[in-house]
């Protein structure tokens, strides 16, 4: 199979992204391969019922084809991805007069270094920013648009809780235990209920940067956007950064990832834990009906918290579990339905986060939850961009800002699975 041509999306003016044909085409050759895919599977899985072992050259024809399904679906997402990104223009949107203002003192300021009118705007609005020395704030639209690509290339940002924020710290309380209830009769006497013990979970925002790079032609160029281009060239450096943090960061001068926390067995789980299932063997799934270790982790998690559920795991992880069938022989793992959509396991859609483990001895290397009530991601209001032209002469660097914290909310909402006997 070859793969599309593809147009990659450019900061110049006339060049575009890729067509909705190339991604059309693109998700085609994907499905294809998917259907490649099970006709090898299902032959080394005839094979190790007659044979007990499944032919070498059939199963290096199944990882071959599997890898290259791994590389089509990444393929797919690259595209949509860059399709989804807004073309740059010089046009402006119906803004407010103070909004045009900002708007125009940061595109002087970052075009020529013109500080005068971005410092007096910042002054007059009170702004937090107006120091030369940390950088000036980016217009509102501009900081949207970058929480707006995160969104789409950050795995956990996508699927977790989100609060905006003005302080450094976001403090939530929780009931340990909840006001004493009961059943009483119309006329009877009401005993005293005791209170609700309340804690405190506490999320600090920490400082996440990016220092992207422009040419002084770029600069000069009018029909660039200025605030287009800054989120466009921040959001991978932000993406990879607040993926990792969000997965396994140790809360030191960053998010707490989910899997930082400590983790129970199940059985034994308490609140301020990530309770987890065992595979039963070490580094791997068992050897006999894998796929029903993964629906015993699905109603390992309470009802409520099923119905917006979703799967995190990497692209390895995910070849493997690609493997399994049901009771019926049917796919447990299924593709998206259309391009841009999402891959789904039992029913439930995945969360491809490449920063979860690799299966290995031990490993937490497949999450299960609801995020969005599980995990909270705070962000604290306000990007800030410095201007630099001499560090790295003769290109321009604009050291980025943002403000981040995350950590789990609610422990009762994220399961695990351990690649352990234990």
């Amino acid at each position: 199979m070859t793969r599309p041509s593809i147009r990659p999306q450019s900061t110049k003016q006339g060049e575009t992204g890729p067509t909705s044909f190339e991604v059309v085409e693109a998700f085609d050759e994907f499905m294809m391969a998917f259907e490649a895919f099970k006709e090898a599977n299902d032959e080394r899985l005839q094979q190790i019922e007659n044979r007990v072992s499944a032919d070498v050259v059939t199963t290096e024809k199944m990882d071959r084809i599997n890898r290259a399904l791994d590389e089509h679906k990444q393929l797919v997402d690259g595209l949509v991805l860059k399709s989804r990104r807004p073309a740059l223009s010089g046009e402006h949107r119906a803004l407010s007069a103070d909004a045009l203002q900002h708007k125009a003192a940061f595109d002087a300021y970052v075009r020529r270094g013109a500080e005068t009118e971005i410092r007096g705007f910042e002054a007059k609005a009170l702004s937090v920013g107006t120091d030369a020395d940390g950088g000036y704030l980016v217009p509102d639209e501009t900081e949207r648009e970058i929480g707006r690509l995160l969104s789409q290339a950050s795995p956990i940002r996508s699927i977790a809780g989100i609060r905006e924020i003005s302080a450094s710290v976001y403090k939530k309380p929780f009931a340990t235990t909840g006001m004493s209830t009961g059943w009483v009769a119309e006329t009877a006497a009401r005993t005293q209920t005791t209170t609700a013990t309340l804690a405190e979970l506490s999320f600090s925002a920490m400082e996440l940067y990016a220092m992207p790079a422009a040419t002084q032609t770029l600069l000069d160029d009018s029909a660039v956007n200025i605030d287009e281009w800054i989120a466009g060239e921040v959001q991978v450096a932000f993406a990879e950064q607040e993926g990792t943090a969000f997965v396994s960061g140790d809360g030191t001068n960053k998010p707490t990832g989910f899997l930082s926390y400590t983790t129970v067995a199940e059985g034994s789980w308490s609140w301020g834990n990530v309770g987890y299932n065992a595979t039963g063997v070490s580094g791997a799934f068992a050897a006999s009906n894998p796929s029903d270790q993964l629906v015993d982790l699905v109603y390992t998690l309470k009802a409520g918290y099923r119905q917006n559920a979703h799967w995190v795991m990497n692209r390895k992880t995910q070849g493997e579990i690609r493997k399994f069938k049901d009771a019926d022989g049917n796919y447990i793992w299924q593709p998206a339905a259309q391009a841009g959509g999402v891959a789904s396991l039992l029913n439930f859609p995945i969360a491809e986060a490449e920063d979860m483990p690799a299966i290995a001895a031990n490993s937490l290397s497949v999450a299960f939850g609801d995020f969005r009530r599980g995990y909270l991601i705070v962000d604290r209001l306000g990007v800030r961009v410095l201007r630099d032209p001499y560090s790295s002469k003769p290109y321009v660097l604009f050291y980025t800002t943002k403000r981040v914290g995350g950590g789990i909310q609610d422990f009762d909402a994220i399961k695990l699975m351990k690649f352990g006997v234990s």
